[in-house]
Order: C-alpha cells, then structure tokens, then sequence
C-alpha cells in the first residue's frame, strides 16, 4: 500500500486523495504536519525518486518565502538541504507518495497514472 505524506488544508492533496478514491486505489494517508519525514527517510525518498532535491521543497509555502530559501538553497549542500527539510513538514512538497520503488512529489496527474495505474 502507498502512503501519501498529506496536509489537511492543502486543496492540491485534497484533490490527490479524491483522485485516489476515484481509482480505487489503496493509500495510506500521514499528516506530514504533524508526522513529517525524518532526515533518514527523506535521503531514502530521494535517492529512490530520480528527482532533483528541489523537487522536494514546497516553493509555494509560506516557510520556504519566509526563509528566503530560493536565494539559499542553491548555495546549500544536499545534506544540508535533506537536513533543513526534515525540520518541518511545511518545507515539504506535497502530496508526497510513498511506493515500494517509486516516490511522487506533487499531484500531476500524468506521472500519478504513470506510477499508480
């Protein structure tokens, strides 16, 4: 079963999930607010995803602005960058899927089909 690292408010999860449901396809949902990955979990994802570490941040949230992050991140190192991410979940992008070999970062419908379908 995949989990699906979430935020209740967030109308892009919201819309993820219905998706799910839709497909019936079974999912495990973890509020990354209050339960977000850990720096190990998060190296995991990473190196499993094939995705740029960018790909991770959540660049519309508040805390990514209000920490200037976009001047930041390309003078950070990934430890540093894995490490500032798992110091909250906000930072994350979201919906984050979890699969047995694959992650997903975001909702674009294309890559869910591709992935879960």
């Amino acid at each position: 079963m995949i989990k699906v690292y979430c935020y209740s408010r967030c109308t892009t999860c919201k819309k993820a999930l219905k998706w799910l449901e839709e497909k019936g396809i079974e999912h495990e949902v973890i509020d990354i607010k209050a339960d977000h990955p850990d720096e190990g979990m998060l190296r995991r994802f990473y190196a499993m995803s094939g995705l740029p570490l960018k790909r991770f941040f959540n660049t519309s949230g508040i805390p990514y602005r209000e920490m200037g992050l976009s001047k930041k991140l390309p003078e950070m190192s990934e430890d540093e960058q894995l490490a500032l991410l798992a110091t909250d979940g906000m930072l994350v992008k979201r919906p984050l899927v979890i699969g047995d070999n694959f992650v997903l970062t975001g909702f674009k419908e294309p890559e869910w089909v591709e992935k879960l379908l």
